[in-house]
């Protein structure tokens, strides 16, 4: 029995290579391409591309691919690729690479399904123009740099990991919140830093730095499954100029209820990540 040992530990990683690679291998490009299409389904999700086929040496990459759900088109990459990583199948783990370009934008990472869940991505100069996400799901007009990295790991309460961005050159306009309008403004510069721990997410601090106006977010949400239903305890904090106030009446009218001292306003955030809406 003990001579056995060395090769059913052997054999157990050779036979999942052996499957990933006749998965990969053998399944046309298109057929996968529907089993990935109809499990995003199953999350509301659709995918398409322009092409979809192989990537040396085991991996799948799309090009001119949108990812929509009922309201339209979320994301848009020129091109994507996901390739298994052999060095972790070699010792039992499921891991994948991927990489996306984003007009001239660049995101990348890996990410674990099996023994555990674990994904991180870096973020380079991505447009937030280039992203459909904001104009479908909210109709705001947001522009700026993009630069961030996230680690995450485990699921639900479970869950661990944290998150920091930048943002240079921003602007927002035309954004709502469960309907109620916020400034139009331009922010040298934004941060946000976020943790999660006991499958709970906490904003550590997300700041908006403007001309004529200063923006704070805190709170927190659960990590949920799906992650849209997540509830939220946020509050936004507005700190606006006389002058910046002038420029826009009609909008801190519609928000003077917040308003907690001369110059600063304090809204609170409910709703769900999917939805948010000012209580």
């Amino acid at each position: 029995m003990k001579r056995r040992w060395p090769a059913v530990a052997l054999a157990i990683p050779a036979a999942i290579i052996i499957f990933a690679i006749s998965v990969i291998l053998f399944i046309p490009a298109r057929e996968l391409e529907g089993v990935i299409d109809r499990a995003l389904a199953e999350s509301g999700y659709t995918l398409r591309a322009a092409e979809f086929a192989k990537a040396l040496p085991l991996g799948l990459k799309a090009r001119q691919m949108e990812l929509s759900d009922e309201r339209g088109v979320l994301l848009r990459a020129d091109t994507a690729v996901v390739r298994l990583r052999l060095l972790p199948l070699l010792g039992g783990k499921l891991s994948f690479g991927y990489r996306a370009v984003i007009g001239g934008g660049d995101v990348h990472g890996v990410f674990s399904t099996s023994p555990g869940d674990e994904a991180n991505v870096e973020v380079e100069h991505l447009r937030l123009e280039d992203i459909p996400f904001f104009a479908t799901a909210t109709g705001a007009a947001v522009k700026g740099d993009l630069q961030g990295e996230a680690s995450f790991r485990g699921r639900g309460d479970k869950a661990a990991g944290s998150a920091r961005l930048e943002v240079k050159g921003a602007e927002l306009a035309a954004v709502k919140i469960g309907g109620m309008p916020l400034p139009d403004a331009s922010y040298d510069l934004v941060r946000g830093a976020l943790k999660v721990s006991g499958g709970k997410a906490v904003l550590e601090s997300f700041t908006l730095e403007g001309k004529g106006l200063y923006v704070r977010l805190r709170g927190d949400f659960p990590v949920t499954l799906p992650l849209g239903a997540a509830p939220l305890d946020l509050t936004l904090e507005l700190m606006p100029k006389p002058e910046f106030m002038e420029k826009q009446k009609f909008v801190f009218l519609l928000l003077a209820k917040y308003l907690v001292t001369p110059g600063a306003y304090r809204i609170p955030v409910r709703g769900t990540l999917a939805n948010p809406a000012i209580q």
